[in-house]
């Protein structure tokens, strides 16, 4: 459950912070494939068991996050079209402000970013520790 609620966090964090870059470089319209298919990529990359992890560890390929990465691209943009087109893009108001649900794109970032981050740090849980054999006394 932690882990669960660990990747939301951090994949909502990765998301946001992606989704608020776009919006102040003004990227928009056309741009929401890739926009959100980059956040699920870089969630791929940083959530979970991160790339430097892997980097670091000799017995560990850095192919994994990779594979992560273009699985969170593919994800982060389906759950765009999810929002885009099946769902119609509903417009949300919010300050004052109204925009389609994909228009808000540090919230429909982090929105991706948690999603698809609950899922990679539930999937990348480390192994269970083994309890340590209890050695017997002699008497």
């Amino acid at each position: 459950m932690l882990r669960l609620l660990l990747g939301l966090l951090k994949g909502a964090v990765v998301g946001a912070a992606l989704g608020f870059a776009a919006d102040q470089i003004g990227l928009g319209g056309g741009w929401g494939y890739v926009i959100y298919g980059i956040v699920g990529f870089a969630v791929g990359l940083l959530v979970g068991r991160p790339v430097w992890s892997h980097i670091l560890d000799k017995g560990s390929t850095i192919w994994t996050s990779i594979l992560k990465g273009l699985m969170g691209f593919g994800v982060g943009a389906g759950l765009f079209a999810v929002g885009h087109k099946l769902l119609g893009d509903p417009v949300i108001a919010v300050a004052g402000q109204a925009r389609p649900l994909t228009g808000w794109t540090y919230v429909f970032g982090g929105l991706v970013g948690a999603l698809y981050g609950a899922f990679v740090e539930v999937d990348d849980a480390p192994p269970a520790k083994e309890a340590a054999p209890q050695q017997k006394k002699k008497a």
